[in-house]
């Protein structure tokens, strides 16, 4: 199925910066099913190159599966597992049509985009502020290529 990845590790995304690769950062790449590979590989076209006013920077490995963008490091990984966190009633955030699972509930650091055929997760370190500048650009992105699933799907 397209909303799999195998491997992927649950949990927080450890982001590192890494001195020997002339200051790309560290993104563990997800290992999804070639469908949702082919999605992904068509949203990294459509990523923008600034977040937050953060420029883009090169991800160790480079992969069209990550991004990431300025210091301290914005970080998006598509082709993740659905969250072990969702549940059907569980509160959602929607910006521009894509639903995401902020997590934690308390003060979330770590976003999945739901009721689509690959989930996407993107990273937001607490110094940004509200995420809503952030997640509005990849929203635009998310809603172009990746296409919604029925409800009852996710």
């Amino acid at each position: 199925m397209h909303r799999r990845a195998a491997g992927a590790a649950a949990g927080t995304v450890l982001v590192l910066a890494a001195g020997c690769t002339g200051g790309a950062v560290e993104v563990p790449v997800p290992e999804p099913d070639e469908e949702t590979a082919a999605l992904c590989e068509a949203l990294a076209e459509r990523l923008p190159e600034t977040l937050y006013d953060q420029e883009r920077v090169a991800t160790d490995p480079d992969s069209p599966l990550v991004a990431a963008w300025g210091d301290p490091v914005i970080a998006m990984r598509c082709g993740v597992e659905r969250p072990e966190a969702y549940r059907p009633d569980a509160e959602l955030t929607v910006v521009d049509g894509v639903a995401w699972l902020p997590e934690p509930e308390d003060e979330p650091t770590m976003y999945t985009s739901m009721a689509r055929e690959a989930y996407v997760e993107v990273s937001v370190p607490a110094s940004y502020g509200a995420p809503a500048q952030g997640l509005v650009a990849i929203s635009e992105a998310i809603a172009a290529e990746i296409p919604e699933l029925p409800p009852g799907e996710y």
